[in-house]
């Protein structure tokens, strides 16, 4: 049985750094919100045991990168942009299903400014906040890939890795 969650173990977060896209990013990938290890590196999955990174390098065809600098390059280099689709919530932690009080980013205006046609959310709960909250504002459908997230082991990396793929396919 799952144990309630105390309010006294909520914390209010503010996404604390930018969404990385520049004018010619084609493909959108969405977060919810980064998690307390991100926060602190202040950088998009930044949980060592998080596959995202090396989901992409797999996926785009390249090594794995390291530094920060690196992850920028690789994700500019392949047009793919990333952020998360809130600015702020109440959480417990890290865990998504106690998200409360969300306050959506401006993803319209990413759109605008980019080449930005097809949207990706990285787990279901970032998939519900797109869908409840921006869908009609931002006017493109999300598909939704399973999360890479260390609480999701139960998906293998190379089912990661094959969900992923769907962001090389053309529009």
């Amino acid at each position: 049985m799952k144990k309630p969650v105390s309010k006294a173990t909520r914390t209010r977060v503010t996404h604390e750094f930018p969404a990385l896209y520049d004018r010619e990013s084609q493909v959108l990938l969405l977060g919810s919100i980064p998690s307390p290890k991100s926060r602190e590196m202040a950088f998009y999955y930044g949980h060592p045991q998080n596959r995202f990174w090396k989901v992409m390098a797999t996926v785009l065809g390249e090594s794995v990168p390291e530094t920060i600098a690196q992850k920028k390059a690789m994700l500019k280099k392949h047009h793919v942009a990333l952020w998360d689709v809130l600015d702020s919530c109440t959480i417990v932690g890290a865990s998504d299903t106690s998200i409360e009080d969300p306050v959506v980013n401006n993803i319209g205006e990413l759109v605008k400014k980019s080449k930005v046609s097809r949207i990706f959310c990285t787990g279901a709960t970032a998939y519900n906040l797109y869908k409840k909250f921006c869908a009609n504002d931002v006017g493109i459908e999300a598909i939704k890939l399973p999360s890479t997230s260390p609480a999701n082991c139960a998906v293998s990396l190379e089912k990661l890795v094959a969900a992923y793929k769907e962001i090389l396919l053309c529009p």
